[in-house]
């Protein structure tokens, strides 16, 4: 296992890979433990985000737990650069509550690069549970320029 940390508009970033596969992102400090090549390409590629040249993230990862959590992060990864859905949208195209789609989504272990801020409540922004709570899921959309929503 390796984590680097990637400093970001939003705050450091803390990636994690495990083998060929990226685990974990968070905003929560991590022992920083370098050395991994796709710790290199998930640094160029949120680099590149955050600096409006890149708009979709093919890095490979892993998403542990359950199976709704991960067919809810697969939803999630689907909802195009500077487009929203809700979690009412992904609770009928999977046919579960959506109360268990907001749940998961608090649960994403790879936010930004798993775009759980693109998801929004039926008449409010929802929540969110990365580092910042709803004011970085904010500046997240407005990077996207998603934001005229919030207006």
């Amino acid at each position: 296992m390796a984590t680097t940390c990637i400093p970001t508009p939003t705050g450091p970033l803390y990636v994690t890979a495990e083998g060929e596969v990226i685990t974990r992102v968070t905003w929560r400090p991590q022992p920083v433990t370098e050395g991994a090549d796709l710790l290199d390409q998930a640094r160029i590629q949120l680099d590149a985000y955050f600096a409006g040249t890149r708009h979709a993230f093919d890095l490979p990862l892993e998403v542990r737990g359950s199976d709704l959590q991960k067919r809810v992060c697969a939803a999630m990864r689907a909802i195009p650069f500077g487009e929203t859905t809700t979690y009412g949208a992904i609770s009928r195209a999977l046919g579960v509550p959506a109360q268990a789609i907001g749940q998961a989504c608090g649960g994403n272990p790879m936010p930004v690069i798993i775009p759980c801020h693109r998801v929004l409540g039926a008449t409010g922004l929802g929540g969110f549970s990365g580092e910042g709570g709803v004011e970085t899921k904010v500046a997240l959309l407005r990077h996207e320029g998603a934001a005229g929503l919030l207006i």
